[in-house]
This record gives structure tokens, C-alpha cells and sequence, in this order.
């Protein structure tokens, strides 16, 4: 059977809310979006990359997983904080489960259907102001964050070529 999805606004985090997302972090998250929209698994919206967490507005493509892709993007982009990281911090990230020795993502993303435009441009405006919020203070105006698509909404930026206009 043909799965088809709405877009979609889903939060991912680091465990326990550790600040690992520095910008060699996000440049992974970054490869790691470009590489799913290039396999046409999905189509990418709206993001921002905080130094904890990351949201996305994205379109699972027709007859693919959500769980699938969602796990590739969590997966890979896992493999890579793990390659990455020296010995010392990598212990931060140890964990005792069967399946795994280290954990970077908390589980259980939150992912909420926007099942109205409506409701995807509040997602899509959330996105984009979430670094002007007082407690993170990292840009005056949303478009001059680099980690996050406003600036392709506000200025036509095609920094991050995997991102399509909601409205395509």
C-alpha cells in the first residue's frame, strides 16, 4: 500500500538537552537534510538548527516510512556526531541499552501533522523566530540566523538548496 503524509512539523532533541549542536554539528544536519531531499525521500519546508534541538517542516515523499526516513535522519546524523566527537565528550553520550552504546537523539521526536496551511505557516513563523526567544538571544531578526531557512522565505537565500517553498 502507497503511504502518503501532510507535511509535517517535527522537533527532535539532543539528550537531555545537551547544547552538542555547535556549527560543525549543524553542517552535519545540514549534509544530513540535503542527502534525504536528494534521495527524494522527502522534501524539506522550514528548519532551524538550536544548539539542542532542531524543527523541521518537512513532506515525507509518497511511499515511503515515516519511521524510515525519520530514522535515516536521526541515524546518520548520529553515526556522524560519533565520528566526530573526542573520547572524553563521546562518554557524555554512553548509554547501557541492548541496541546501542551511545545515544545522541532523546526518543520519541514530537511530529504534528499540519493538516491546514494555516497551521503550517504558524509552525513555519515558530521556526523562524525561535532564535530571537529571550533565552536564546542568537539573531535580532529571524533571516539573520544562519542555521535556519528564514532567510530563504525573507530574502530568496539559497544557502540551503534542499529547501522548497511550502506553496511548490
Amino acid at each position: 500500500m502507497l503511504k502518503s503524509y501532510h507535511p509535517e512539523f517535527l522537533t527532535a532533541t539532543i539528550l537531555n538537552w545537551k547544547h552538542l549542536l555547535n556549527d560543525e554539528f549543524k553542517q552535519v544536519l545540514i549534509n544530513t537534510m540535503r542527502w534525504l531531499v536528494t534521495q527524494k525521500r522527502c522534501r524539506i519546508y522550514g528548519f532551524v538548527i538550536m544548539p539542542n534541538h532542531i524543527h523541521l517542516l518537512w513532506k515525507i515523499e509518497d511511499g515511503f516510512d515515516r519511521a524510515n526516513v525519520q530514522g535515516a535522519f536521526l541515524s546518520f546524523s548520529a553515526h556522524e556526531f560519533k565520528k566526530k566527537l573526542g573520547k572524553l565528550q563521546l562518554q557524555e553520550y554512553k548509554v547501557d541499552l541492548v541496541d546501542r552504546a551511545f545515544q545522541f537523539w532523546q526518543r520519541d521526536c514530537v511530529v504534528k501533522e499540519c493538516w491546514s496551511e494555516t497551521f503550517l505557516e504558524q509552525k513555519l513563523e515558530y521556526i523562524h523566530n525561535n532564535p530571537l526567544q529571550p533565552h536564546w538571544n542568537l539573531a535580532d531578526l529571524p533571516e539573520k540566523y544562519f542555521w535556519s531557512s528564514a532567510s530563504f522565505y525573507e530574502n530568496g537565500d539559497s544557502s540551503f538548496d534542499f529547501v522548497t517553498h511550502y506553496k511548490e
